[in-house]
């Protein structure tokens, strides 16, 4: 065969109603149908993470740390060890008050210095979720 050296043209194809009648038909809504209410995007406000408002950064990072109560939150750890998973984040328990600097180096949204190993950035989450437990025992929120 010799080959053709037009391009081939394309076929639309028509659909042909369900029917045979030639009448289409109209898909009638359920209006009794209940919907599932939208899944809300944001975390519950437990009354640790209110008391992280307006509180000093516990794990202050060297040369990072910017030591600005107002932008204090409680910073939860990445550890698989301490309840994190895909989709599930750690426990309040497992967290520790930190300022937006720190805690954009701790979840990966600002790259950790080279001066900083991770394990000295560990070591500073670790000791800052000891004096968050210290924090959160006097105002009687853990045990």
């Amino acid at each position: 065969m010799k080959p053709s050296s037009a391009p081939m043209k394309r076929v639309a194809f028509a659909r042909k109603p369900a029917n045979t009648t030639g009448l289409l038909r109209v898909q009638s809504f359920d209006r009794e149908k209940k919907h599932k209410p939208m899944k809300s995007t944001r975390p519950k406000m437990t009354p640790i993470r209110r008391a992280a408002r307006n509180q000093d950064c516990t794990i202050q990072l060297p040369g990072i740390c910017n030591r600005d109560p107002a932008t204090s939150v409680l910073c939860h750890s990445n550890s698989l060890a301490d309840g994190k998973g895909m989709g599930i984040k750690a426990p309040d328990t497992a967290a520790a008050f930190g300022c937006s600097a720190c805690h954009d180096v701790l979840d990966g949204r600002r790259p950790r210095p080279a001066w900083l190993s991770k394990d000295q950035v560990d070591e500073a989450f670790r000791a800052g979720i000891g004096l968050t437990h210290t924090f959160l025992r006097m105002e009687g929120l853990i045990e």
